[in-house]
């Protein structure tokens, strides 16, 4: 494995008893059960015996708190950029689950027109680009040492695909990206290539509240 890696993680279980999409809504912070998956995630990286030079992440709160146990373990301050952020999403606030999910409402259907860019929020080309510029920038910035960036299911599935080449466009019900999981990469001149994919949390996973996301 390369001498120097990033490291893409997803922020843990977040306290959602509505069960809606919260996207960038404000107030959304980690459960119990997510603070655990947080402290799994760090475990992880800091049992690799891998040095971490930068530990970067998403201004939200959930992806703060993820960062705080790796800032811990690693004796690391928390960078924040705005560019790993959750996407906008027109169904902010609204049920995102069972019957009375709001894409099941036919009033809300006018949202759906275009699933390819997509139509109820920031397009997947939006993206990848953000995460792709902000992955540069921190590789760029750390002459030594793995970087790791805290951030969220939908952007980090939008580098896994722009990165491997494949189509942007997608079902958000497949992606492969489980709470507080760990999606590594390497640059090798101007082109990244992943090469792991961890689920320190899998443990935690099967009970877990995972509805939020955009």
């Amino acid at each position: 494995m390369s001498d120097k890696l990033l490291h893409l993680v997803r922020h843990g279980e977040v306290h959602n008893p509505e069960r809606v999409l919260y996207g960038r809504l404000p107030g959304y912070q980690l459960s119990e059960r997510g603070h655990a998956m947080a402290e799994a995630a760090a475990l992880e990286l800091a049992g690799s015996d891998r040095i971490v030079a930068r530990l970067i992440a998403s201004p939200l709160e959930r992806a703060q708190q993820s960062a705080r146990p790796i800032a811990s373990a690693l004796n690391l301050e928390i960078a924040t950029d705005e560019r790993i952020i959750e996407p906008t999403n027109a169904f902010e606030g609204l049920k995102n689950t069972g019957a009375e999910a709001a894409f099941r409402q036919p009033r809300h259907w006018f949202r759906l027109w275009n699933p390819l860019r997509p139509s109820w929020g920031e397009p997947y080309r939006q993206i990848a680009a953000r995460m792709r510029e902000a992955m540069d920038d921190a590789w760029d910035s750390a002459r030594d040492g793995d970087i790791v960036m805290v951030s969220h299911q939908a952007p980090i599935w939008m580098a896994h695909l722009d990165i491997a080449g494949r189509p942007l466009a997608h079902n958000p019900a497949k992606r492969r990206c489980e709470l507080s999981s760990i999606t590594s990469f390497e640059r090798r001149g101007e082109r990244w290539f992943e090469v792991e994919y961890r689920t320190p949390a899998a443990g935690l996973v099967d009970d877990a509240v995972d509805v939020g996301a955009v």
